[in-house]
């Protein structure tokens, strides 16, 4: 099988989506074959119908088989390639929204452990990328519903998977609890250009008191923290060399640069150049 990747067309609400399928897709390896190093600003799940082959995530390596599968996370580092004796089949989908980290927890995956095994849920990992498609040829004017539905169920039988117990949970105030949802929001959406206005619209606060939550809880304002989670995020965008300082604006929700270079300089203390030149002498 050739590589076959579908994708849906990306709903307005999609940045505001508890979870959103973006594509799945299916293929046969030829030997050796590899993608990366690179980064991804999704999650993919992958799962092996057959054959081996070698995933990286960081400084971590893992040799896998059919039956298992390795999650790959939002602007990290990965690399993974097909066993040149006995390469691998698998399927994948691409996801985003607001409880995807959650529900990966849920399951155990996380970047500390990216690994799952589907053993126990064979069938329906098996069969899931045909359901996809099917659901793609039997309901062209609502296939992003029945996806939807899908998508749901994959992440149900990924918890499944999960033989870990897991954490109790443990009843939070309602401030906290406005504050978590803010924070997963800036996760999943801060290289979109969204305001402080989105995000209490978002939460549902007049963006005032949510404001004035996150200053007496966390100490910042909630535009001091959305600012500081960008700069934070470009830092580390400027350890790859292939991108842009333009590539690095956009990742992180500015379109015009120079705004984002005087932000930047505002809050880490020098230029992104400059911090991409220091990043480098250090390195060597």
């Amino acid at each position: 099988m050739p590589l076959t990747e579908i994708y849906l067309p990306s709903p307005a609400t999609e940045r505001y989506m508890d979870l959103s399928l973006l594509f799945w897709g299916k293929q046969d390896c030829d030997p050796g074959h590899y993608w990366g190093p690179g980064l991804r600003d999704m999650y993919i799940i992958h799962y092996i119908h057959s054959g081996t082959g070698q995933f990286r995530l960081g400084e971590l390596s893992y040799e896998l088989h059919a039956g298992q599968g390795f999650l790959i996370i939002p602007g990290s580092l990965v690399y993974y390639k097909a066993d040149e004796e006995n390469p691998w089949t698998y399927s994948w989908v691409g996801l985003k929204g607001l409880h995807a980290k959650s529900l990966l927890q849920r399951a155990g995956l996380s970047s500390v452990n990216p690994i799952f095994d589907a053993t126990e849920q064979k069938d329906f990992f098996e069969s899931v990328y045909e359901q996809f498609h099917q659901a793609l040829e039997d309901h062209p004017g609502s296939a992003d519903l029945f996806s939807q539905s899908l998508l749901y169920q994959y992440m149900a039988r990924l918890v499944a998977c999960n033989k870990m117990p897991s954490a109790p949970v443990h009843a939070v105030n309602t401030k906290e609890a406005y504050i978590n949802k803010a924070v997963a929001f800036i996760e999943n959406s801060y290289s979109l250009p969204i305001s402080v206005q989105d995000i209490a619209n978002f939460v549902g606060l007049d963006r005032t008191y949510l404001s004035g939550l996150f200053k007496a809880q966390l100490g910042v304002s909630l535009q001091a923290f959305l600012l500081r989670f960008r700069m934070n995020r470009a830092v580390e965008l400027l350890h790859h060399q292939e991108l842009t300082i333009g590539d690095i604006a956009r990742s992180v929700g500015y379109t015009d640069p120079f705004l984002f270079s005087k932000m930047f300089k505002r809050v880490i203390g020098s230029s992104p150049r400059a911090s991409r030149d220091h990043i480098n002498r250090t390195a060597t």
